[in-house]
């Protein structure tokens, strides 16, 4: 089924998923629903299984793809009237509208990721940094022109080495 974009309001999108065909035979086919979709302003209206649930599904064109939304059930979506029903219709207070305009004004910015993105997570995230550089070893300084280089000292141990050493300290008179 298709519908006008217009007709499915934002509060019934869910979670988007990007769609791209997966092989050259599925390009074509792809493409031309994509741009017929676009051209008329439509939307797809589907059900599909995600995670063993089904769910109704929204395909939207968006620039070389297609964006699939799960959409919310209906008892999922409240009437909006029953929550502001009790807001009143009066105009806004004249003197305080060109203070909020003007703190809006000097408050907006272009839309970036990072307006949404999670504290937590990028706090996490310097903390491992910091581990990481913890752990690492510090290099050696190089030794200069005309000296001999240290061998690095090593837990390899030479088991016959260790055999003679065993055998010689077993031979050897203890005291008594």
């Amino acid at each position: 089924v298709f519908a006008p974009r217009d007709g499915v309001d934002w509060i019934w999108l869910d979670t988007p998923y990007y769609l791209s065909p997966d092989d050259p035979v599925g390009q074509e086919a792809f493409s031309v629903i994509r741009d017929a979709m676009a051209a008329e302003n439509m939307v797809g209206i589907s059900r599909l299984v995600i995670s063993r649930r089904e769910r109704a599904v929204m395909l939207e064109p968006r620039g070389k793809g297609i964006v699939l939304w799960t959409l919310r059930y209906g008892d999922e979506v409240r009437n909006a009237d029953t929550y502001f029903e009790r807001v009143d219709d009066e105009a806004a207070d004249s003197e305080m509208m060109p203070l909020v305009q003007q703190l809006i004004k000097k408050q907006t910015q272009h839309w970036s990721p990072k307006m949404v993105s999670d504290p937590v997570q990028d706090k996490l995230l310097d903390i491992i940094d910091a581990k990481k550089k913890q752990m690492k070893k510090p290099s050696r300084a190089k030794p200069k022109a005309g000296e001999k280089q240290q061998p690095a000292p090593s837990n390899v141990i030479n088991i016959m080495d260790a055999l003679r050493k065993s055998v010689e300290a077993e031979n050897r008179p203890g005291r008594r």
